[in-house]
C-alpha cells in the first residue's frame, strides 16, 4: 500500500530490530529501508529485497545525515516534492483525543499528515510528537506551529537546506527552515509510538556516535550545535545530563499560509463516513460507552 509520498527508514546495526520496518510490513505499507552496503543482505533476509535500499557508501564516520541526505535527493529523482523519512525506532501510531490515546493504523496517520501538510504553502516540515511526550491533562491543540520535529517527519525537497550535522542532525535542520520562515506542524491529534535508544537499542547511532550513552559524547553534541545556532540554542541540564535548549515559541511566530487554489469551506464541511466495528469484548467502559453512542448513532441514521 503506498502513501502520496516515498517513505524512508534509516538504519544501521538494527537488522533484527528495525522496528519501524517491522510495523510498517504489518500494516502492509510500501517503505525502504536505506541501508550501509556490508548489512544489506542480512536486512533483505530479514524484511525482503523489494524493502531494502542498498547506500553507495558505508562507514563514513560522519553518523546519519548522509543516509538522509540520499533519501531527500532519491525522491526528488523520482519526482516527489516532500518525502517521509522515519528513524527505525517507531513502533506504531496512536490518535490522541479528549486526554485519550488510541491505536491507528499507519496509513491512517500518514494520510492525515499528508492531508493537512499540502493545505498550506509553506509547511516546510511536519511530523508527530512522541507519545511518551504527552500530557493528558494540559494539551488540548491538534497540533504545535514552529516547534522541533524529531524522528517521523514529511519533509519538503525544493529547498536549499540539507542535513549536514553528525550530531543533533534533527534541530538544525528544523532551525534551517525556520529561520527562512518556513513553518513546522508538530501534530498533538496523532502520535508516534517511540522506543528509546538511549535506554533500549543497541546499533545505530547509540553505538556508533555515543558510544553507549557516555556523557562526554553528549556534552560534544551540545557544544557544537551550540557554536552553529548560537542566538538560539543554550546550554542546559536535562536528565542529568547536559543537553541543549531552544525556546521555540520565543524565536519563530510566523504563521502558516493557505493555499489559495483549494476550497477551503468544503474541507470545513467534510463528513467522514466512519463506522465502529467491534472486534472483541471491550474492557474499559469508557470505551464501551463511546461504541454504543456511535452505535445507536448508526441505527438512527
Amino acid at each position: 500500500m503506498k502513501t502520496k509520498y516515498p517513505i524512508y527508514i534509516v538504519s544501521k546495526g538494527r537488522y533484527r530490530t528495525c522496528l519501524t520496518a517491522k510495523y510498517f510490513l504489518n500494516d502492509d505499507l510500501d517503505f525502504k529501508i536505506a541501508v550501509e552496503p556490508q548489512e544489506y543482505d542480512e536486512y533483505a533476509k530479514e524484511y525482503g529485497k523489494d524493502y531494502v535500499q542498498k547506500l553507495p557508501f558505508s562507514n563514513l564516520g560522519l553518523g546519519s545525515y548522509p543516509a538522509r541526505n540520499w533519501c531527500w535527493e532519491d525522491s526528488i529523482k523520482k519526482g516527489f516534492k516532500r518525502h517521509w523519512l522515519f528513524d527505525d525506532n517507531i513502533r506504531g501510531f496512536y490518535r490522541f483525543n479528549g486526554g485519550n490515546r488510541f491505536s491507528i493504523h499507519c496509513r491512517t496517520a500518514l494520510s492525515i499528515a499528508e492531508e493537512f501538510t499540502d493545505r498550506y504553502e509553506n509547511i516546510g516540515i511536519s511530523g508527530f510528537n512522541y507519545k511518551y511526550l504527552m500530557d493528558p491533562f494540559t494539551v488540548r491543540k491538534p497540533y504545535r506551529l514552529n516547534h522541533h520535529i524529531y524522528s517521523a517527519m514529511l519533509i519538503y525537497n525544493n529547498v536549499p537546506y540539507r542535513w549536514r550535522l553528525k550530531y543533533n542532525e534533527d534541530v538544525d535542520l528544523n532551525l534551517q527552515y525556520l529561520v527562512n520562515k518556513w513553518c513546522l506542524v508538530q501534530f498533538l491529534a496523532v502520535l508516534a509510538d517511540k522506543t528509546s535508544t538511549h535506554a533500549a537499542m543497541k546499533g545505530g547511532n547509540q553505538t556508533e556516535l555515543y558510544d553507549n550513552n557516555n556523557p562526554e559524547k553528549f556534552n560534544i553534541k551540545t557544544r557544537l550545535l551550540k557554536e552553529m545556532w548560537p542566538q538560539y540554542v543554550k546550554i542546559t541540564k536535562k536528565y542529568g545530563r547536559v543537553h541543549h535548549h531552544v525556546n521555540w515559541k520565543k524565536h519563530f511566530n510566523h504563521r502558516l499560509i493557505r493555499r489559495k487554489d483549494i476550497n477551503w469551506d468544503e474541507i470545513k464541511s467534510k463528513k467522514w463516513d466512519l463506522k465502529l466495528k467491534k472486534v472483541g469484548k471491550l474492557k474499559h467502559n469508557m470505551l464501551e460507552n463511546i461504541y454504543q453512542n456511535e452505535l445507536k448513532k448508526t441505527e438512527a441514521s
